[in-house]
């Protein structure tokens, strides 16, 4: 298929690099082809009227996958997010450059619906300042800890789409978000500011109750679990599950470990919270708030082999600066 002078085709490994490509659904290349080929022989319209598009950039090629950035919305916020695309659900890539038309990977149906459809998920973990010393000092008595646990319960209550899990002095929160499909009635639910702002409430429990000031780490993408339910419970009530699996979970603790590092090296200051790049920049700031100003980090992030980068910011930034919840 595709084959015209004036189409180029591309195997997996040699997808271009960094510049905007499109994924397709492997049920439109028929269509495509014919559609391309008149159009590069200025015969018919053009070709990006046949089939739907998805807007993505490759970024690493390896041996078994190549790592992709997804844009499942570039409107109203810039939402990325990581994934990976196997060799064996790759299909083909076709460009025009003669013609402009951009990179267009078809990949296998099965994947494409799975990429729609499955769970992505927010992370929090949020972190208590100074345990050690309020534990030698003994201020952290059981009935503290109890009350915590009741007023965490009643923020809890108040945001039925978010999942707490409290280890008394850290706490994890965890939000499910589907990212919609034009021909199915899934919706695009992604609206990261709702857990943000929980924040204020969660750092006035603390420091009301323990006395305690916190910190908080944010990521978002896709999560490998595959489950829509925020947690799972046994029907012994023993084995809870945060039903969590993949790179934004793992995300947390790596930005945590490399924010603390960089504190002790003096490369900033302690900050509110640690926002993952990609969470970062898909916030919805005010106008004439330049979120491009402020300084980023980088860190090692587990399962993806390039450069991932964290902002330190303040409670008040973020609440000077992010658009009112719609």
């Amino acid at each position: 298929m595709f084959d015209h002078p004036m189409i180029q085709v591309c195997a997996f490994d040699d997808v271009p690099l960094d510049r905007d490509i499109s994924l397709m659904d492997e049920c439109w290349m028929a269509e495509f082809e014919t559609a391309l080929v008149m159009s590069v022989e200025e015969r018919g319209k053009s070709a990006y009227l046949v089939g739907r598009y998805a807007g993505a950039a490759a970024r690493t090629i390896g041996r078994e996958m190549m790592e992709l950035s997804w844009y499942p919305n570039v409107h109203d916020r810039f939402h990325e997010v990581h994934i990976t695309l196997p060799r064996n659900e790759f299909v083909t890539c076709v460009a025009s450059w003669q013609y402009d038309y951009k990179p267009i990977v078809f990949v296998k149906s099965a994947w494409l619906d799975n990429l729609y459809f499955r769970s992505h998920s927010v992370f929090a973990l949020v972190d208590a300042i100074n345990v050690k010393k309020a534990l030698q000092c003994g201020s952290l008595t059981r009935q503290k800890l109890i009350e915590l646990r009741e007023r965490i319960n009643e923020i809890a209550t108040a945001n039925p789409t978010v999942a707490f899990m409290s280890f008394a002095d850290s706490l994890l929160l965890k939000s499910n978000y589907s990212v919609g499909k034009y021909n199915r009635r899934i919706k695009y639910t992604y609206q990261p500011e709702k857990i943000i702002r929980l924040l204020p409430h969660l750092a006035s429990v603390y420091k009301a109750v323990l006395g305690l000031d916190i910190y908080a780490v944010f990521t978002q993408g896709s999560n490998e679990y595959y489950d829509d339910r925020l947690l799972y419970i046994s029907r012994s009530k023993n084995h809870i599950s945060f039903n969590s699996l993949g790179l934004p979970f793992a995300q947390t603790q790596a930005i945590e470990h490399q924010a603390r590092m960089a504190y002790k090296a003096g490369l900033h200051p302690a900050a509110d919270a640690y926002l993952d790049e990609t969470f970062y920049h898909s916030l919805r700031f005010k106008r004439g708030f330049d979120k491009n100003k402020e300084s980023k980090f980088p860190y090692v992030a587990p399962m993806a082999t390039r450069s991932s980068y964290y902002f330190p910011v303040s409670f008040q930034l973020l609440a000077d600066n992010l658009e009112p919840l719609s």
